[in-house]
């Protein structure tokens, strides 16, 4: 049984307001997303990467293998006109390749800062249940909209949590998925993903741990705060 990753890098990034993909634009002289790579090359239980790129990048993804040290990128896909098609491309890549019972970690190649830990338990609680998403606790209180400008509902925060990536599944499960959401079309449009896919199709979805470290960077002001928290942990 194999542990493979795979980091999503197909998107844009116009909110980033640059003129490169957020995912290549450089912190302090290195690219955010050799940064993502990075945290998953270290971690002994990820055997293989594999990476979802935007088309016209691929040559500076397979430049990463040698110039950081990548060497458990095995393989890079064209991405998709939609984050679900991207990560469906990275799917049925890897059909005949991976084994039913291998666990498949997707991650948003913008999420640099994924911890140890977090892998390690997010792998554990995959062997166990079958999937697994990292998730932490809703510390602030929602409101439900009644007419644009009050409410009379809130939602127990504790009744909550954030679910973000990385997520595990079993190949079997993600692939079978995958061919469900897309011929019934169910669980693929807008800001869907694995997770809320999973559950439109009716599959029950376990938590592991998160992290407040393991942010998503979509705006100058988050490069900001990955810069110091890099230059922190350097110190």
């Amino acid at each position: 049984m194999k542990n493979i990753a795979i980091i999503i890098a197909g998107g844009t990034g116009t909110r980033m307001g640059l003129n490169v993909p957020k995912q290549f634009v450089n912190v302090k002289n290195r690219p955010i997303l050799s940064y993502t790579l990075e945290s998953f090359q270290n971690h002994p239980l990820i055997d293989e990467i594999e990476v979802v790129c935007i088309e016209g990048w691929e040559d500076d993804v397979w430049s990463y293998k040698e110039k950081y040290g990548i060497n458990k990128l095995k393989w890079i896909v064209k991405g998709g006109s939609t984050c679900q098609e991207s990560i469906r491309n990275g799917v049925y890549n890897l059909e005949g390749i991976a084994d039913p019972n291998d666990n498949i970690i997707v991650h948003d190649g913008i999420r640099p800062l994924v911890e140890s830990s977090i892998l390690d338990d997010l792998i554990n609680k995959c062997n166990q249940y079958g999937n697994a998403v990292s998730s932490l606790p809703y510390n602030e209180q929602i409101f439900l909209v009644d007419d644009e400008i009050s409410t009379v509902k809130y939602i127990p925060r504790e009744t909550l949590r954030r679910v973000s990536t990385p997520q595990c599944y079993k190949y079997k499960l993600l692939l079978d998925k995958y061919r469900e959401a897309f011929e019934k079309q169910i669980g693929i449009y807008g800001s869907s993903y694995t997770n809320t896919m999973m559950v439109e199709l009716g599959v029950r979805l376990y938590f592991a741990k998160g992290s407040d470290r393991n942010i998503k960077l979509t705006t100058p002001g988050d490069l900001e705060v990955f810069e110091a928290m890099i230059g922190k942990t350097n110190e």
